[in-house]
């Protein structure tokens, strides 16, 4: 069954404890953290101490998406401060299978990420690697961006190759994702689908519950 995994980039930081068990509350179980280093990516967010604060308060799998340039650096921290998972940018990476090794040493959940531009078969040769692929469906770094459907192609190829070669990974989709497009989304093969503003934005329990409905009718 497909899920969705808030992001807490769109998050109101002033009550970010009280949202999250709002979330918890509406029985989402994964939560999206993203980390910007203002060098991959133009935006800057937040790091370890953020993650370390809130994974004192939470039960939620945290599902961490590096935008960061040579991730390889910051994994231990990372993973010392609370994370499940770790997913890093392909683009970002000097050695993207060494990266990888990195990550799935800790003994936590491995991730590989594409941005719109990139092609989707530079991701083919380390997939054995991965627990998670996320294609990114806008330019990373900022919220609220309109989805770009085109992105959906690269869903499609990853679960051919999937079953090709009789791997195990779940696709992750981010940006843009909101309850007009999800049933889409979903019936492409994804398994979990990122969501901030329209989350976050208004009433939470009553957005997580309508997007909720839309995806498990589509799965």
């Amino acid at each position: 069954m497909s899920q969705i995994a808030p992001s807490i980039l769109a998050a109101d930081f002033n009550c970010l404890g009280k949202q999250i068990a709002q979330l918890e509350a509406c029985g989402v179980r994964i939560l999206h953290v993203d980390v910007m280093d203002g060098m991959f990516v133009p935006s800057i967010s937040f790091g370890m101490p953020l993650i370390a604060s809130i994974r004192k308060h939470t039960n939620l799998f945290f599902d961490v998406h590096l935008m960061v340039q040579e991730p390889i650096r910051y994994i231990s921290d990372f993973v010392e401060c609370g994370a499940d998972s770790v997913t890093v940018h392909a683009e970002a990476c000097h050695d993207v299978g060494e990266t990888l090794r990195e990550i799935s040493r800790h003994n936590i959940k491995c991730g590989i990420a594409i941005n719109p531009e990139t092609e989707v078969d530079v991701l083919f040769p380390y997939l054995e690697l991965v627990d998670l692929v996320l294609v990114m469906s806008v330019h990373p770094g900022f919220g609220g961006q309109k989805f770009m459907k085109e992105t959906l192609q690269k869903v499609d190829s990853l679960r051919r190759f999937q079953k090709e070669k009789g791997l195990c990974y779940n696709i992750e989709m981010d940006g843009g994702i909101c309850v007009e497009n999800a049933a889409e989304i979903i019936s492409h093969g994804v398994d979990i689908a990122v969501a901030g503003t329209a989350v976050f934005i208004g009433d939470i329990q009553r957005n997580v519950k309508k997007m909720g409905e839309v995806i498990r009718n589509a799965s």
